[in-house]
C-alpha cells in the first residue's frame, strides 16, 4: 500500500499545531510528517519541531524538516526535505549522515530528480499534481512523471492538491507516497481525514 506523508501547515499557534498533528497521527498509518513553517522565527520553529519530534517518536512516524538542516540536527529528526533553492543534497547528506532520509522537490523535472538521486536523495517528490491551495501558482505536473520516476529506484512522492478523491489516481499513476497538507489539516476532523486517505490507498492493493 502507498504511504501517507503529512506536511504541517504554517502557523504560529503551537498548541493548535500539536493538537492537529496529535489527532492526525492518532489513527496510525501516517508514515512521514514533514515540519514546514515559512512564516515564523527560528526560536518558534525550534519549539514546534521539538514538540513534533516527541509526537513522531511516540507514533513511530518519520519526522522530516523542510529546508533546514541545522533544525533537523537540533531536534534529531529523521531527515530533511530540500527544494530547488534550499541547499545542496550532497552537503545535507554529509552533514546528517548515511541514515538520514533526504527528500528533494523535483516539480515535473525528471532530470532534476536524476541529479537529486545521484546527490544522495532518499526520495523524490513531484507536483503540484493537482491545483493546490497551498501553492496556487505552482504549475501542475503530469501524472505520467510519477511512472517515469519509478525507474530511478527511490520512492516517488506525489504532492499538491491531493484529496481522498484523487488519492487512488495518484497511486495508480505510480506514487509510493501521497503528500498532503490541506485535505488533512484543514479538515474538521484530521483523524477522520487520515482514515479516508488510508481507505482509498488500501483499495488499490
Amino acid at each position: 500500500m502507498a504511504g501517507l506523508y503529512l506536511i504541517t501547515p504554517d502557523t504560529a499557534d503551537t498548541p493548535r499545531l500539536v493538537a492537529q498533528v496529535t489527532a492526525a497521527l492518532s489513527g496510525g498509518g501516517v508514515g512521514v510528517l514533514q515540519y514546514r513553517n515559512k512564516s515564523t522565527d527560528a526560536a518558534l520553529r525550534l519549539t514546534q519541531a521539538r514538540a513534533l519530534r516527541q509526537l513522531t517518536l511516540a507514533s513511530g512516524t518519520r519526522l522530516v524538516i523542510n529546508d533546514d538542516v541545522a533544525l533537523a540536527q537540533a531536534v534529531a529528526a529523521d531527515g530533511v526535505h530540500l527544494g530547488r533553492e534550499d541547499g545542496e543534497l550532497a552537503a545535507a547528506r554529509a552533514q546528517l549522515g548515511v541514515d538520514a532520509w533526504l527528500g528533494a522537490s523535483c516539480y515535473a523535472d525528471l532530470n532534476l530528480a536524476r541529479r537529486a538521486v545521484a546527490a544522495g536523495a532518499s526520495y523524490v517528490a513531484f507536483g503540484a499534481m493537482y491545483p493546490s491551495a497551498t501553492k496556487p501558482l505552482a504549475p501542475v505536473a503530469p501524472l505520467s512523471v510519477l511512472a517515469a520516476a519509478r525507474a530511478l529506484g527511490v520512492p516517488v512522492v506525489a504532492i499538491g492538491g491531493i484529496t481522498p478523491a484523487t488519492a487512488a489516481t495518484a497511486v495508480a499513476a505510480g506514487a509510493d507516497w501521497l503528500a498532503v497538507i490541506g485535505a488533512v489539516f484543514e479538515a474538521a476532523d484530521p483523524a477522520a481525514a487520515v482514515q479516508a486517505f488510508l481507505r482509498q490507498m488500501a483499495a488499490m492493493d
